[in-house]
């Protein structure tokens, strides 16, 4: 269970900032940059700015940060046109950062884009940083990689650094590793709630609220639940808030993901089926061949293998039951994003190592029945502990 102190938002540690950034400054040095610059605007896939400032984008609202070689880190926000805070890098609210910048910028206004990226153009100009490392570059507004790339000597100068980040980031610390743990166990929480709360009559959208109202009284500020009913003998795949609009019945069935992060903000996602009565012999048949391909995987994740060898198996092993190869995304790396690397896909060059959080949710669909299982897993020198969810792998029947 989680204790109530641990109920609320939880704020990381000076020392574990502070070994995020040495570890990063570090691999600056080694590659003569002299300042990294990212953006996010949402805290399901923009861990970047979380993990470097501890305050997740959300809302839309970007957030950009610089991050110096040498110097406290300069972040922009949406606020009043020449809103500025002077900071120390000391302040418990603001660790790690001197300056606070305003401007009164919005993804929906186009024309309001210039605004931010004035004022990181002028920092890095202010700073005469000769070499900027772009973190998600290829994901930067135009406009902001055009300003970069205008306040250095020449666009050479601006670098890719998303790799040098995602190989830190991907490994988590001791603190984190906790964190992480917390986030596991509200979700087994929040699940069992379900269970208790689950009966004919409700809407699927029922459902899903009372579960958010419990992840966030448990301190989850944000992710997703996904959930849709059908009969049994029918497909009921994930589904968001827009197609959660059918009552239950008796005899029904509801597969349900449950992708939140927890206090300090780390993802992690489980999900399952549930029954309102008796399972078919067609759902057990497909719950008992996705635990086990998760299984396999498991066995495949040893520190050093090729995700994409990972991925190879586990086609190799759904073709052996007969079931498809994998197109989508199986098995990943989570943290402050709700995807994080690696990916185990036959893209993906980063190769497993201990210390990184792994979702293993391997599945197939077909027009009568979703079969599904999610999971989350730390790799350790030897592979995959123990499983980081202690909700029971099985059918539930309600």
């Amino acid at each position: 269970m989680i204790a109530e102190a641990d109920r609320i938002a939880t704020r990381i540690s000076r020392v574990e900032l502070e070994r995020r950034w040495s570890a990063v400054r570090a691999a600056m040095a080694e590659r003569s940059i002299d300042a990294l610059v990212m953006q996010s605007t949402n805290d399901w896939l923009g861990g970047a700015v979380k993990w470097f400032t501890d305050r997740p984008a959300n809302n839309g609202y970007p957030v950009t940060v610089v991050f110096p070689l040498a110097a406290p880190m300069v972040v922009v926000e949406m606020g009043p046109f020449d809103g500025r805070t002077q900071l120390d890098g000391f302040d418990p609210g603001r660790p790690g950062v001197g300056d606070v910048r305003a401007a009164p910028s919005f993804t929906s206004i186009d024309y309001t884009s210039s605004y931010d990226s004035k004022i990181v153009a002028e920092t890095l100009r202010r700073h005469r940083f000769k070499t900027v490392g772009l973190i998600g570059g290829n994901y930067l507004p135009h406009g902001l990689v055009q300003a970069v790339e205008g306040a250095v000597v020449s666009p050479r100068h601006v670098v890719d650094a998303t790799a040098l980040v995602d190989e830190i980031k991907a490994n988590k610390s001791v603190e984190e590793v906790a964190l992480i743990r917390q986030t596991a166990a509200l979700q087994d929480i929040v699940f069992a709630e379900i269970l208790r709360t689950i009966r004919p009559g409700m809407r699927d959208t029922d459902v899903a609220a009372a579960a958010w109202r419990h992840c966030q009284s448990l301190g989850s500020e944000q992710g997703i639940i996904l959930g849709a009913s059908a009969p049994v003998g029918e497909r009921s795949p994930f589904l968001g808030r827009h197609f959660q609009g059918r009552t239950l019945a008796q005899g029904d069935h509801l597969s349900i993901l449950i992708e939140v992060n927890g206090p300090g903000g780390f993802y992690t996602e489980l999900g399952r089926t549930i029954v309102l009565g008796r399972a078919s012999g067609e759902l057990l048949d497909g719950f008992a061949a996705v635990q086990e391909a998760q299984n396999a995987t498991l066995r495949h994740m040893r520190p050093g293998v090729a995700c994409g060898a990972i991925a190879a198996a586990h086609d190799s092993f759904m073709q052996s039951l007969g079931l498809p190869v994998e197109r989508r995304l199986y098995a990943h790396g989570q943290g402050y994003d709700m995807v994080e690397r690696p990916l185990i896909r036959e893209d993906e060059t980063m190769r497993l190592r201990a210390g990184l959080c792994l979702a293993v949710h391997p599945g197939y669909e077909t027009s009568s029945q979703f079969s599904v299982i999610c999971d989350n897993y730390m790799i350790g020198p030897d592979g995959p502990g123990e499983c980081l969810h202690r909700t029971e792998k099985k059918v539930f029947e309600v």
